[in-house]
């Protein structure tokens, strides 16, 4: 993920996390209109999925592989919060529960939460470049 900064409380990303990221990338390809563009991943590549006609980035379709290999295969939000830790303490002290954690070397971080009614979302915590999101 990379964008600028976004204020706690917005919805800073979107992504999905699946098997065959290159099928499911052409899939809303056709669908949506949407074009892609390749995140080189190592030995293979993820997709941020691009507007029409224009090069901006509204979602990306990941491969669950490496570090999105335990992440739910549905569309995902990735929410700010000032600060992970707190929140997700809060989140398990109010009957949700913490699927999944990523600790970025930036000092930000992701946490995957289910809420008390079986829905997912990603709590995302700014690193120290706040233009920079993992």
């Amino acid at each position: 993920m990379s964008e600028s900064a976004k204020p706690v409380g917005s919805i800073a990303w979107t992504d999905l996390t699946v098997a065959d990221a290159t099928g499911l990338k052409s899939f809303y390809e056709s669908v949506t209109g949407w074009t892609s563009s390749g995140v080189e991943m190592g030995d293979y590549e993820d997709f941020c999925m691009n507007l029409p006609d224009s090069a901006t980035t509204v979602a990306g379709i990941c491969h669950a592989r490496g570090v999105n290999a335990d992440l739910p295969a549905q569309w995902l939000i990735y929410i700010v919060v000032a600060n992970l830790k707190e929140s997700i303490e809060r989140c398990v002290s109010l009957g949700g529960k913490l699927l999944h954690r990523r600790d970025n070397p930036d000092g930000g971080g992701i946490a995957v939460i289910e809420d008390p009614a079986g829905a997912v979302a990603a709590l995302y915590q700014l690193g120290d470049n706040a233009n920079t999101k993992g």
